[in-house]
């Protein structure tokens, strides 16, 4: 053991985030700064920890600025904690927020520290702008000659397309592929109807409607630059609406459309995680304990596997690390990248032959009540700012359990970029 000799209890004592918003709106004036110290400011106030010295505090984003190296480290400073409380930086594309609140965790069960943050920030409308490869070679060149002829020479190999901006993109760099044709051709592989896709939105949208309506996420997130709720949700969406949107990554044979995908989404959250004595010291009570973890990865460029397939194994290897069946949970917390991913995973699990190839078991591991399925919406209603929703997820779900007195048990499954996927099980 790297601190103790026992493994510590991890209690999820709450969240908080900023309503998420659609990219190049509301938030179009600030970055990835200014959302996730506001998130940090609203837990430290709600949790009372004003000049409090944590343990240790973890977040990240996929699109950041160079000059936001220390992004987590910068915010700890601005947002009301003891300015000597540890901050780092962390990145595990969309599944960044539960990586963090595992690293955390970890920490915290191996006796290193007795409470922490874990978070995730994303902006899409403040991306970093770049200019293309070869403009960059010829500044460094001329910034390194020794004499103004050196520094003019390479200037002669100036064209005007070094001027043209270079966009972060979620392309796959080993395919070329975006990850909504990544996810358009596992739609394919697995069968999966536009019907069923558009059904699984309209879902979504309809049970994150009505949890706003019934007060679900008032504790959970805090207002920000005027924005009171998530302002993706359609509670007038139908599927007839849905069935009118045109296919946007294979215009042919496509089944994703905007309708079905996630938007492109701007926010931050974060998750505040202790031991269970430091939450009796602090008499704070405990909504969920977070009791396991696994992240998975897949051979997406090989072709062996579908880009966002990795959850299907990681909760596989999850569930037997906790000898339980996917059955034994009372709620399920899937991020919906795309409704096609989601319905993808759910094939793969009631699969014999997946589940006996792939997985390797003797059994598929069966299907699940939908019923009891992102139950408060999911990603494709209420946004996916890429390292946000790990933590959005946990808030969300260990608010669930707490909740609901015959609860004992939830799980969360996020897919990522570059085929990876991380899993966690949460019980009372």
């Amino acid at each position: 053991m790297l601190v103790g000799s026992a493994v510590r209890r991890v209690a999820i004592l709450g969240g908080v985030r900023i309503p998420f918003a659609r990219a190049h709106g509301v938030y179009s004036s600030v970055g990835n700064r200014e959302m996730l110290t506001a998130v940090l400011s609203a837990l430290v106030a709600r949790f009372e920890l004003q000049g409090a010295r944590l343990g240790e505090l973890a977040a990240g984003a996929v699109i950041k600025h160079p000059r936001d190296y220390n992004l987590t480290r910068e915010c700890v400073l601005s947002c009301g904690l003891d300015p000597r409380t540890p901050g780092f930086d962390l990145q595990r594309a969309c599944g960044t927020g539960l990586e963090a609140a595992l690293a955390i965790g970890n920490k915290i069960a191996l006796g290193q520290i007795d409470v922490g943050i874990a978070g995730g920030t994303d902006t899409i409308s403040d991306p970093p702008i770049t200019y293309p490869r070869a403009y960059q070679q010829l500044l460094l060149a001329s910034f390194r000659g020794r004499t103004f002829a050196q520094r003019s020479r390479p200037w002669l190999r100036l064209r005007p397309r070094y001027f043209k901006p270079v966009l972060p993109t979620v392309t796959e760099p080993r395919t070329g592929l975006s990850m909504g044709q990544s996810a358009e051709l596992m739609a394919q592989r697995w069968g999966i109807t536009r019907a069923a896709q558009d059904r699984l939105a309209y879902e979504s949208h309809m049970k994150a409607a009505a949890a706003w309506r019934e007060g679900f996420y008032q504790d959970l997130v805090e207002p920000f630059l005027g924005l009171r709720i998530d302002n993706n949700i359609r509670p007038d969406s139908s599927t007839a609406k849905l069935a009118t949107l045109r296919a946007s990554f294979d215009p042919r044979a496509g089944t994703l459309t905007a309708g079905n995908s996630t938007p492109l989404t701007d926010g931050a959250s974060a998750v505040l995680l202790a031991s269970q004595s430091w939450a009796e010291q602090h008499k704070l009570p405990v909504l969920a304990y977070l009791r396991y973890g696994k992240a998975w990865a897949v051979d997406y460029a090989g072709g062996r596997e579908g880009l966002l397939m990795a959850p299907a194994y990681a909760v596989a290897a999850m569930l037997r690390d906790a000898g339980l069946n996917l059955q034994d949970f009372d709620y399920y917390e899937i991020h919906e990248a795309f409704a096609a991913q989601v319905l993808c995973t759910l094939a793969a699990w009631e699969s014999e032959r997946f589940c006996r190839e792939n997985l390797g078991l003797d059994a598929p591991l069966g299907s699940i009540e939908r019923t009891r399925m992102n139950v408060k919406g999911g990603s494709l209603a209420i946004g996916h700012p890429f390292a946000a929703t790990g933590t959005r997820i946990l808030a969300t779900l260990a608010r669930l359990l707490a909740m609901d007195p015959a609860a004992q048990r939830g799980l969360v499954s996020v897919c990522t970029a570059g085929g990876m996927g991380v899993a966690a099980i949460l019980e009372r």
